[in-house]
């Protein structure tokens, strides 16, 4: 008996010695979620040049420093999340554009010039004048070699400003089905139809959106509705990453609970009657079993529906807030070499 209790005792030191090296593969380490959070934002052209401080501690991440807007602030609290051992984040973020210096205050004022004196008359004696023909020839200059100043900077790109209101519509890349995904999960499209402003192009068609799943269900064997909601986050033009709040796309499956509840009681109903039919009190209750069962088979066909979309799907989606971005007329595929048909 005696060794039979210290194997038992061994093996569960054991187990517990194994969960708790699991959890601790699972834990990154503070320095490598901080790298790959900076790293996010130095990609982000909202984000780039600002001073941002992010502290990792145990999966909680800590953000400090200002933004322009407030979307800025949630993207960057976006981004964060979506980094692998994030598990809280603690957005401190403030908004507000940055003062500079004001140059011209801080310089010294002048000091007052002195009044010019008044000349004095003074008696010129006349000197003789100096014979300066037999005098060497003055050195002649030397050449100026400094080099000549660089070309001004060309000036800053032009940017344009998208207003609230206008449609983007997006085709899938990423299928997405309510009985697969989760809410959560970041899913991409492409822009279908490029944006304009004013009749000229800003952003041309074929550019890559990124948007996540806010609510995700899936409908139930018998009974609920499905139901999937999709938000855009963010679009990538070359290598600048815009931010974008968009309005939600939502659908709703439909549910057929009340329909297949009234098929069961119908099913149990006639099994009972033929089971009277056949034996009385007993034969009913089989029947009423039977037909239960019978009912329960309709109600397993006739489940609730499920979402799917596949890909290629075109959705449309409205800008909830100004997209401000550098135009470009050339699109994603400009600089790709083309294929020549023989």
């Amino acid at each position: 008996m005696t060794v039979r209790y210290r194997v038992s005792y061994l093996a569960v030191l054991l187990l517990l010695a194994t969960g708790v090296a699991c959890n601790q593969a699972k834990i990154r380490p503070d320095a490598q979620v901080t790298s790959d959070i900076q790293n996010k934002f130095n990609q982000d052209s909202g984000l780039q040049g600002k001073q941002l401080n992010v502290q990792a501690v145990n999966g909680v991440v800590t953000l400090d420093g200002t933004v322009d807007n407030p979307v800025e602030r949630d993207g960057a609290a976006r981004l964060a999340a979506s980094v692998a051992g994030v598990k809280t984040v603690v957005n401190n973020l403030q908004i507000g554009q940055q003062a500079t210096p004001d140059q011209s205050a801080a310089a010294p004022p002048e000091p007052p010039r002195p009044a010019p004196r008044a000349k004095k008359h003074r008696h010129v004696t006349e000197q003789p004048v100096e014979d300066t023909s037999s005098q060497p020839a003055p050195a002649p200059a030397v050449a100026n070699n400094t080099p000549p100043p660089p070309p001004p900077p060309p000036p800053a790109p032009k940017k344009v400003t998208v207003p609230s209101g206008t449609t983007l519509a997006v085709r899938l890349v990423d299928a997405i089905d309510s009985e697969r995904n989760q809410a959560g999960q970041t899913f991409h499209a492409t822009l279908d139809s490029p944006l304009a402003v004013d009749g000229d192009t800003a952003i041309p068609a074929g550019y890559d959106i990124e948007g996540h799943i806010v609510d995700l269900k899936s409908a139930g064997k018998f009974a609920g509705q499905s139901l999937v909601v999709l938000q855009l986050d963010r679009i990538a033009v070359g290598e600048k990453y815009y931010n974008i709040q968009t309005d939600q796309f939502k659908k709703q499956g439909s549910s057929r609970g009340k329909n297949t509840a009234e098929k069961v009681g119908a099913g149990a109903a006639i099994g009972a009657i033929i089971g009277g039919l056949a034996g009385g009190g007993k034969g009913a209750g089989i029947g009423a079993a039977a037909g239960g069962g019978l009912g329960g088979g309709v109600q397993a066909a006739t489940k609730s529906q499920q979402i799917k979309l596949t890909s290629e799907t075109v959705l449309n989606f409205t800008l909830q807030g100004p997209l401000t971005v550098i135009p470009t007329t050339q699109g994603p595929n400009a600089g790709r070499p083309k294929l020549e048909n023989n």
